[in-house]
C-alpha cells in the first residue's frame, strides 16, 4: 500500500470571515447542527487530547453532551487517565472532524469538573444499563479479562435491582471553557480556509490562518 497516493480534492463551499458569528460558540452550535441534520454518524464524538504529569500526552474519543455559553462538557471515570491528567494539567484540546462536510474544529481550553448536581441531572437521563455500567467499570485499570467485566456489571444489576441507581461519586463531568478556537473549511488545492478565535480581554478576536 502506497499511502502517498492516497489523497482526494477537496471541493466543498469556502468559509468567509463576513459568514461567521462573533462568538465561536455560536459558530460551533451552528456547524454542529448541520452536521446533525445531515445524519453525519456520531457527530458529537470528539477527540479529547490530554497531557499527563510526565509530560505525555495522550489522546481518546469522547461524546459532547453539553455545549452552551460556558463551553463544551463530557462525562467520565474520575479514576480514569483523562482525568488523572486534567487534575494534574487542566489545559485540554478537542477535535471534530466532520469529514462529509470537509470541516474540522479544534478547540483549546481549560477543563474544570462541573458541579455535583449537574451531573447527577445527566446521570439520570441515562439508561438504565449505561448507570449501571459506571458503576461496574473502573475505568483505565487493568483488568483480568473481559468475563471479569461482565461479571461485575451482574452484580451491579443485583445491587441495583430495586429503585434508582444513584451517582457514583467517582463519576462525572467536566466543562472546557474555550480560549481559543479554530474553524477548518476544505478547498481545492490545498487552499484551506481557517479561522481562528482567540479570547483577550476585549473579547474574542477573529483572524484567518494561512493553510
Amino acid at each position: 500500500m502506497k499511502l502517498d497516493d492516497i489523497r482526494r480534492e477537496y471541493v466543498a463551499q469556502g468559509l468567509n470571515r463576513e459568514d461567521l458569528f462573533a462568538e465561536p460558540l455560536k459558530q460551533f452550535e451552528l456547524w454542529l447542527q448541520q452536521a446533525v441534520d445531515a445524519g453525519i454518524k456520531d457527530p458529537t464524538a470528539m477527540t479529547l487530547a490530554t497531557v499527563g504529569a510526565d509530560g505525555a500526552p495522550s489522546q481518546r474519543i469522547v461524546l459532547l453532551k453539553q455545549c452552551d455559553a460556558k463551553g463544551f462538557v463530557f462525562f467520565t471515570n474520575y479514576g480514569s487517565r483523562k482525568a488523572q491528567d486534567i487534575e494534574q494539567n487542566p489545559q485540554v484540546s478537542l477535535h471534530f472532524p466532520w469529514h462529509m462536510f470537509e470541516r474540522q474544529v479544534k478547540v483549546q481550553g481549560r477543563a474544570t469538573r462541573i458541579s455535583t448536581a449537574e451531573s447527577l441531572r445527566y446521570f439520570l437521563s441515562r439508561p438504565h444499563e449505561s448507570q449501571l455500567a459506571a458503576w461496574a467499570s473502573k475505568q483505565s485499570h487493568s483488568i483480568r479479562s473481559r468475563q471479569v467485566l461482565l461479571q461485575q456489571f451482574e452484580a451491579m444489576k443485583q445491587k441495583f435491582q430495586q429503585g434508582e441507581v444513584p451517582l457514583p461519586d467517582f463519576w462525572g463531568g467536566y466543562r472546557v471553557e474555550p480560549t481559543a478556537m479554530e474553524f477548518w473549511q476544505g478547498r481545492e488545492n490545498r487552499l484551506h480556509d481557517r479561522f481562528e478565535y482567540r479570547l483577550g480581554e476585549q473579547g474574542w478576536s477573529i483572524e484567518r490562518l494561512a493553510p
